[in-house]
């Protein structure tokens, strides 16, 4: 077999696998240590075709993947990746660059340059920032946080009680205490228990967050921007999975307020179809994550004058040209085609809730301004926790759980290209299924 034989097997194997998702069972349906004892305790000795590599994806690993590219992944934040991403992966590795100076490749350079300009531009950020691209959320965060260390070492870090993990991850990294803020009632920071925690405090970075990850709660950025003016700390947003409803102009309000920020961060691969991993991170103080990070050894020197090295804005040096999924997924869904999508997504989420307030005995327990739902059955915490598990080992679905007011809460997350209504209503109907 050629590569042309292989590769074009490969790519019906993707088509047959992304046109039948839906009829496999969303999670993995095997016990710890299947995968492993399934297949040979060592490398063979002679090669094998890449025919045999397809047959065992088939037979043994199939069933041990949970779907995140299945339409009924309601579980964390659905992730999607769509075609045009698919495709620009497997362009991505044939082209095999590492983009870590502008010479090792200008053109993976500078459509990162680009293609983050192009997604500001349909995010509505400000003008002139710098952005480009690490692997997760987790990463751009440290990037930020570690930006904001240099300024003020030794400084505190203030987020939200329900800012993500990897804030305290990055705090711990850096050796930097992270102390959490009080929220309100609907989850979100409060600018004046912000104020209270800063005090007279050494403060390096607040973190704001559009979007949490437990409830998708914005917080206030306006006024949280207010109280840290002056302060000398760094203000980092955290808008991994909501920042990109900022594409439909009915959205945008979640980002008032950004344009005050130091950085932010949105996930492409959350909700702009982009397959994993793809976090793009801006900021309006380049120098200041640049003086943060470049270390330029005498064999990465070179003669260039007036270039990007991307290398000197984060801690990886050798870097994949993620820009070119975006930059394919941006041209294949234009504007409008991402504005329908995330539209329809908002539609099916306030459809689900819907659905719930009208039924006796379930209860919305957070606003869900985007695609993202959190409710629960009357009940004990056990009792809700039983049934998210009975449904998941259905396979008709995937959800995932938080804790909220003290209380074990139920999430459903709407954010793959192909789910449809019917694909809420099959989530709902096995939740009321198995709820009786």
């Amino acid at each position: 077999m050629t590569f042309r034989d292989d590769a074009a097997a490969a790519a019906e194997w993707v088509a047959a696998y992304l046109e039948g998702a839906r009829e496999l069972p969303v999670l993995a349906q095997v016990e710890p240590g299947d995968v492993r004892r399934t297949l040979p305790a060592g490398p063979p000795d002679e090669p094998e075709p890449f025919s045999a590599v397809l047959d065992d994806l088939d037979r043994v690993l199939l069933p041990g993947i949970t779907h995140w590219n299945h339409p009924r992944f309601f579980a964390y934040f659905a992730t999607s990746g769509s075609e045009p991403g698919i495709l620009a992966e497997f362009l991505t590795a044939a082209l095999n660059v590492n983009a870590m100076l502008w010479r090792t490749s200008p053109a993976a350079t500078e459509l990162e340059e680009l293609a983050l300009d192009w997604l500001a531009q349909l995010l509505g950020l400000p003008t002139g920032w710098h952005g480009h691209i690490e692997d997760t959320a987790s990463t751009s965060t440290l990037v930020a946080l570690a930006a904001a260390r240099a300024q003020v070492p030794g400084g505190a870090i203030l987020c939200s009680e329900q800012a993500h993990s990897s804030v305290e991850k990055a705090g711990r990294l850096l050796g930097l205490e992270t102390i959490k803020v009080a929220v309100d009632s609907d989850f979100r920071l409060r600018p004046e228990a912000l104020a209270d925690a800063m005090g007279d405090r050494r403060v390096a970075a607040v973190v704001a967050t559009v979007g949490t990850t437990s409830s998708t709660a914005v917080d206030p950025v306006p006024a949280v921007a207010e109280v840290v003016d002056g302060s000398g700390a760094w203000l980092h947003v955290d808008a991994a999975y909501a920042g990109s409803a900022a594409v439909c102009e009915e959205l945008r309000w979640a980002l008032a307020g950004v344009e005050h920020a130091d950085s932010l961060v949105v996930n492409p691969h959350k909700w702009l179809f982009t397959p994993m991993d793809c976090s793009c991170l801006y900021t309006r103080r380049p120098d200041a994550v640049r003086a943060a990070f470049s270390l330029v050894p005498e064999y990465l020197r070179t003669s260039e004058d007036e270039v990007t090295n991307l290398m000197d804005y984060g801690t990886a040096l050798g870097r994949r040209f993620r820009a070119l999924k975006v930059w394919a997924v941006l041209r294949c869904y234009g504007r409008s085609g991402l504005q329908t999508l995330i539209r329809e997504h908002v539609r099916l989420a306030h459809l689900f809730a819907s659905w719930l307030e009208a039924e006796p005995g379930w209860e919305v327990v957070a606003p869900h301004p985007f695609s993202v739902v959190c409710f629960r059955r009357e009940g004990s915490d056990e009792e809700n926790e039983r049934l998210l598990e009975r449904v998941n080992a259905t396979g008709e679905v995937f959800l995932s759980h938080t804790q909220l007011g003290g209380r074990y809460v139920l999430r459903l997350a709407v954010g793959n290209v192909r789910t449809t209504e019917e694909d809420v209503r099959r989530g709902w109907d096995a939740l009321r299924r198995e709820a009786g």
